[in-house]
């Protein structure tokens, strides 16, 4: 039989312990943050030479065929506002700390069930730093999020490509951010519209000769266009790969929008009109090729050199029908597929916050950013490494080729640039242009 004050004892001791344990648990999670670098981290995911500052940033694109509230199938024209975030190469004063609490939220605005909850997150940037331009230009990179995100979706990649001489900047996509999110038409009509207008503000604004931070920081000519999902889909479009007449046909049933959809079909005489500052193309997990946005003729119409990403049990792109037919079918694009085995359709965010830990939430808050059979750190530190080799080589001429001249399946052999045994679950496909 225990004796009570050894049974107290024994039991303070585990209280002890568990205290113990638990703060240094704490100061674990404080010291990492979104981004940093695993143990088993591959090697081009190690964070760059360049000190980085952050700014936020207000444009309004004028003009614009407002879908959402059309009457008898003609769209009132309004100012849509679009917030961003930029990333770019700077100069600390002496003492300052590339230390930056981003203020975001969880839930879905309009939803009874996941209601909108305010969260902070910290980041390695320095708020409103001056710019480095005696390095610069730098290339510029135009990120884009899924329906529903946020410019703040994948800071660990913002930030690290930042750090390695990119500005880069991240578009909240009006009507599809947490905030905002309303009917899906806005989604499908701006979404390449609103990567081609800030790409081209954020290339004025770097030409300029006035004062703006930009001036002299942005190499427009060397430009690459990433998404997720959604995002996906409209950087897709942006390079070259027209939708198909079954989108348009869509919208033609509904109250508006066909008219501004069409535009950016392949059908339409004036596209593609791409970009020939645009030099890369990053597509993770991109939507709607099971959904029919994209046939035959459309694919063919993407020339740039892309990088997808994907998770071969992806349940909302699809993955035979979806992605990978989207990969198959741009035979004259140069393209990559970097495939994780067993992952769903989070392959391009940040990891969970820890809010999203606490009981009593929808699980969905969770799986809003994590993958039932990855570690969202050890994604976001291989995403960082494939995504640094494949700009390098586009968009800075870097001799970082090695890195992708892979074997396909990862589990036969270690891949370059990984840690012995690491570099297991992953396929990495390759495909030039039909001559």
């Amino acid at each position: 039989m225990i004796k009570p004050t050894l049974f107290r004892f024994a039991h303070l001791q585990i209280l002890l312990c568990f205290l113990v344990f638990n703060s240094v648990l704490n100061a674990q999670n404080e010291s990492f943050l979104y981004g940093d670098a695993m143990p088993d981290a591959p090697e081009l995911s190690a964070r760059g030479t360049y000190k980085i500052g952050v700014r936020t940033m207000d444009f309004v694109n004028k003009g614009q065929a407002d879908v959402l509230n059309s009457k008898n199938g003609i769209d009132p024209i309004y100012d849509r506002p679009l917030k961003v975030e930029v990333w770019y190469p700077a100069l600390l004063a002496n003492g300052a700390t590339e230390s930056v609490t981003y203020n975001e939220v969880m839930g879905t605005a309009h939803d009874t069930l996941r209601p909108l909850t305010p969260i902070t997150f910290k980041g390695r940037a320095s708020r409103d730093a001056a710019p480095l331009t005696t390095d610069g230009p730098f290339p510029l990179l135009v990120v884009a999020h899924g329906y529903v995100g946020s410019r703040y979706l994948m800071t660990y990649l913002t930030e690290n490509l930042a750090s390695k001489g990119y500005v880069v900047v991240a578009i909240d996509h009006t009507d599809s951010t947490f905030k905002d999110a309303s009917p899906f038409p806005s989604t499908l009509v701006n979404r390449a519209k609103d990567i081609s207008f800030v790409l081209n503000q954020m290339a004025n604004l770097g030409k300029a000769k006035d004062k703006n931070f930009l001036s002299g920081l942005v190499d427009s000519e060397n430009i690459g266009i990433i998404g997720y999902s959604m995002g996906g889909y409209g950087v897709l479009n942006v390079a070259g790969a027209g939708y198909s007449d079954g989108l348009v046909g869509f919208f033609s049933g509904m109250s508006g929008g066909s008219k501004a959809i069409a535009e950016l079909a392949m059908s339409n005489p004036k596209f593609p009109k791409v970009d020939p500052r645009i030099k890369a193309v990053v597509a993770f997990a991109p939507w709607g090729m099971e959904r029919g946005v994209w046939d035959a003729e459309g694919l063919k119409g993407l020339k740039v050199p892309t990088f997808f990403v994907a998770g071969n049990q992806d349940d909302i792109s699809g993955y035979e029908k979806g992605i990978k037919a989207i990969y198959t079918g741009a035979v004259n694009a140069d393209r990559y597929l970097l495939t994780y085995k067993n992952a769903r359709h989070n392959v391009a965010p940040n990891p969970p916050p820890i809010e999203s830990l606490k009981p009593g939430l929808h699980i969905d808050e969770y799986y809003r950013y994590a993958e039932p059979s990855w570690d969202e750190r050890k994604i976001n530190n291989v995403n960082q490494h494939f995504l640094t080799a494949f700009l390098g080589i586009h968009l800075k001429q870097k001799d970082y080729s090695k890195f992708l001249e892979v074997q396909e399946n990862s589990n036969e052999k270690d891949w370059i640039g990984f840690k012995p045994r690491s570099s297991t679950g992953m396929e990495l496909l390759h495909e030039k242009p039909t001559p």
